[in-house]
């Protein structure tokens, strides 16, 4: 048994003998597979990196292109628009080429790009229609595909991995076309209340004309991708009911959004709008609304249909001076390109505050009526109306229809069914909405400092209508309809349900982003 025992440990020890050498192999096998996997590792982080840029890069190129889309100048034909659009996009991508915001030569390499413009059901039942060049879209789909260089996959054999990333952006807001828009202003006595909230620590038509600066700093002057717009020339527009008539507006060769500015009360038509942007500004000469009526006879005796006045039982005269609601016509020399900063040396940027002590001002000396500025306003987009161009109306005030027949609101005799009457002045500002709503205008109202709880819509009886209740009405849908509930003055339950930020800034901001952003969507959207 002692000698089977000092065997086995002979024999033993000839095995361990003989493994002399061999953990050195082991070892140097283990780092090699480590080694290994480092690399494997680096190189995926390498190439995982590549596809986030890359992917950003898609995003941003199709947010451009659906931009794009609708700022494609109207008179170019359809391949100039297909190349408009793609020179867009891909300036906001990865592809290696001078000028390219998002290309990066040190990873991503090889980069190719190529677009696809779709028309898609889903985003027309949301109102963006499939009219914009090039290709009758309403949608780009954007797709990159680009190689990374590996490091330590060179040993195995490969040099480079590519990758691909794809990309879809709607057009811009619910409409994709350009737009005109007409802004309007209350500058009754209540807009020099000061509102003294956080927000705005000013009177409140000095906070209405910052937003209407947001407005200016937002809306396309002319294609984005210009380094300038070119100089604007001026050309006689038309200003429609109540005053017919031409006035100056200021445009480039090839506009995208034309923004005109109105206000209520009316002004007299001689000295009507020098006084708004001309610095320093004063107070313009204001007139009653005086009751103006459509009437055919005017035309017979004339005098444009528009000039009748309700002061003589629908009777026309030659010495009519009916009230003028626009400041400054339709124009687009509000900026000097699609990325430059206000042009304070135009008039709409002045009278809209974007002057030194310049600016629209809240004269007052007239109580507040809504119907003949919203059909004043329909009236005028629709006499300058432009091919697949959209029209909108911006209307801020506190909401509280209340001019008096002293003030030309007396209905005559023989005035038709439509005319303004002297009383329901809430209902006939809701009614006249609705009707340009129904003729296609977008129709935002912002409720500022406006009533919920109480009726002080003073001609409204069955039914009464609150502030509020009659912003609210003239919105042309639920979420057209914003009010800044924390103003002084306000009424806290006076909430947009469908847009309830009360911020003004983030108002107007929220309204320019409905008219101006694309939009990223699934792939795969029909």
């Amino acid at each position: 048994m002692k000698l089977n025992h000092e065997c086995k440990e002979t024999i033993v020890r000839r095995l361990r003998g003989s493994e002399h050498g061999q953990s050195i192999t082991l070892m140097m096998i283990a780092i090699v597979g480590i080694l290994g996997a480092t690399a494997f590792v680096i190189d995926v982080g390498r190439v995982y990196f590549g596809y986030q840029q890359l992917q950003a890069a898609t995003q941003a190129a199709a947010l451009a292109g659906g931009a794009a889309l609708s700022a494609a100048p109207s008179t170019d034909s359809q391949s100039q628009a297909v190349t408009y659009v793609s020179n867009i996009a891909t300036s906001y991508s990865a592809v290696q080429s001078v000028g390219n915001l998002n290309a990066t030569s040190n990873l991503l390499q090889n980069v190719t790009i190529s677009f696809a413009p779709k028309c898609l059901n889903t985003l027309t039942g949301l109102g963006i229609l499939c009219t914009a060049s090039p290709a009758s879209a309403n949608a780009l789909q954007v797709t990159q595909t680009a190689q990374v260089p590996t490091t330590f996959a060179r040993v195995l054999g490969f040099n480079t991995w590519t990758i691909s990333s794809t990309a879809t952006a709607s057009a811009r807001g619910g409409f994709n076309g350009p737009y005109n828009v007409e802004i309007i202003v209350d500058t009754t006595s209540s807009m020099n209340d000061t509102d003294s909230d956080s927000q705005c620590n000013s009177s409140r038509i000095s906070c209405a004309l910052q937003g209407v600066q947001i407005l200016l700093s937002t809306l396309s002057p002319c294609a984005a991708g210009l380094a300038s717009c070119g100089s604007a020339s001026t050309s006689s527009v038309n200003v429609a009911t109540p005053a017919s008539g031409t006035e100056t507006a200021y445009n480039v060769s090839k506009p995208v959004d034309e923004v005109g500015l109105m206000v209520f009360p009316g002004l007299t038509k001689s000295s009507y709008n020098a006084n708004d942007f001309t610095c320093p500004s004063t107070n313009p000469p204001i007139t009653s609304y005086n009751g103006y009526f459509p009437n055919s006879s005017c035309t017979a005796s004339g005098v444009p249909a528009a000039c009748c006045t309700g002061r003589s039982a629908g009777s026309c005269s030659s010495t009519a001076t009916p009230p003028v609601y626009d400041i400054v016509p339709l124009s687009s020399n509000f900026r000097t390109s699609d990325t430059a900063a206000v042009n304070t040396a135009a008039d709409l940027v002045i009278a809209g505050g974007g002057g030194s002590n310049c600016g629209v001002a809240a004269p007052g000396g007239e109580g507040t009526f809504y119907a003949g500025i919203i059909d004043s306003a329909q009236a005028n987009l629709v006499a300058n109306a432009r091919p697949n161009t959209k029209n909108v109306m911006i209307l801020i005030s506190d909401g509280a229809a209340n001019a008096t027949t002293s003030q030309g609101m007396k209905e005559p005799s023989t005035a038709p069914s439509w005319a303004y009457p002297s009383t329901g002045q809430c209902k006939q500002a809701v009614t006249r909405a609705q009707a340009a709503a129904a003729a296609g205008t977008i129709i935002y109202a912002v409720a500022y400092g406006a009533e919920a709880g109480t009726s002080q819509c003073s001609t409204d009886s069955s039914p009464t209508y609150t502030p509020c209740e009659t912003m609210e009405g003239i919105a042309s849908s639920p979420e057209n309809f914003f009010s800044d509930y924390t103003a002084k003055g306000s009424d806290s339950s006076c909430i947009s349900a469908s847009r309830p930020t009360s911020n003004l800034n983030q108002i107007f901001t929220e309204i320019a982003q409905d008219l101006t952003i694309s939009r990223l969507i699934p792939n795969n959207t029909l």
